[in-house]
């Protein structure tokens, strides 16, 4: 599972949460951004980067992204991960702001819609049980 790809560290604590959740029954490629200590990405150069975090959406089984922060590099890794027929769930918070539509009506994208932290936690442990509902569609 490629774990939240994030647009910004405004949310780092709630990702770190998310990730310890995740954790606890999957394998989570990224969890880095979790990472409280990271103010800002660790410069190992823009090519570097790339085929990093491409190699891990490559890698990955399912991606979920956390949207409320907007990010031109996650959109980015949406659409790669759509083109490699990957499993994306898109995550955000209605009351800060309103999901682009490229993203809301794409069907092959799930979105989850979310007032607080509890909710997003409630659905990472529950994550087993939605991907069986997922699939079975």
């Amino acid at each position: 599972m490629q774990a939240p790809s994030v647009g910004g560290r405004q949310d780092a604590e709630l990702y770190r949460k998310v990730i310890a959740v995740l954790k606890e029954r999957h394998q989570v490629l990224t969890e880095h951004v979790g990472d409280l200590s990271l103010s800002t990405v660790e410069d190992k150069g823009d090519k570097a980067i790339y085929e990093q975090d491409t190699a891990w959406l490559r890698e990955c089984d399912v991606v979920m992204a956390e949207c409320t922060q907007v990010s031109l590099g996650v959109g980015y890794e949406l659409a790669y991960a759509e083109s490699h027929g990957k499993e994306v769930h898109i995550f955000y918070r209605t009351q800060e702001m309103q999901l682009s539509a490229i993203l809301s009506g794409n069907e092959r994208f799930h979105i989850h819609r979310y007032a607080d932290e509890n909710e997003i936690l409630a659905w990472a442990r529950g994550f087993d049980e939605a991907l069986t509902c997922v699939k079975s569609i």
